[in-house]
């Protein structure tokens, strides 16, 4: 959505997403949709929690030669890259506690950071009046795991495993020991329906 509000109102717009696992089936078709519905093409950069990821060894080996990344490393990669220094991102108040404080404290324009947050007063169901109202897609995952796909959780493990299997076979690719996760969210996991025991 904020790349709508975004080609709606400004002459020049580049998109870019942040992965944690690189050419994900159900992740690229939403990309190659808004591709072809922007005319524009999206650069694909590794999210900044990748490196925490590989330094302290989440599902594979730890890597001490990985350098830490920082929200900044990423976007100032992105604008070396296109030479635009505005970042428009999605975050509402609303979102967090987090982005609460954040969006309070520097206001939806940020001169100093080149930051806008076109949805920062937006409510959940505006948001999801004007996507209905534009006819804009929804990501697949957000539907059939119910959150988009951001992190390498267990939960988000198993699910991308139950409903994507040949891309959590690629997530095994780059987190080797992920079927562990997924173990044990199999074990443990809160939402298991009870076991009906019937009487003899």
């Amino acid at each position: 959505m904020t790349l709508d509000l975004c080609a709606k109102h400004f002459g020049t717009v580049q998109a870019f997403f942040m992965y944690q696992v690189p050419g994900l089936s159900f992740q690229e078709r939403i990309l190659k949709w808004a591709e072809r519905k922007y005319g524009l093409e999206i650069l694909r950069v590794p999210h900044w929690d990748l490196s925490d990821y590989m330094r302290l060894g989440a599902w594979h080996a730890p890597d001490d030669d990985v350098s830490k990344l920082r929200t900044i490393d990423i976007y100032g990669h992105v604008r070396q890259k296109t030479g635009i220094w505005w970042i428009a991102a999605g975050e509402r108040i609303a979102d967090s506690i987090v982005r609460r404080a954040m969006i309070t404290r520097d206001g939806s324009i940020n001169d100093k950071r080149g930051r806008i947050f076109p949805l920062a007063h937006w409510r959940k169901r505006d948001v999801v009046a004007y996507v209905r109202r534009e006819k804009l897609r929804v990501s697949e995952e957000t539907e059939v795991l119910g959150f988009s796909f951001r992190d390498i959780d267990p939960k988000s493990l198993y699910l991308v495993k139950q409903h994507y299997p040949a891309d959590y076979e690629r997530i095994l690719e780059f987190f080797p020991l992920a079927e562990a996760g997924v173990k044990w969210y199999e074990l443990y996991r809160t939402d298991r329906q009870p076991e009906q025991v019937s009487e003899v």
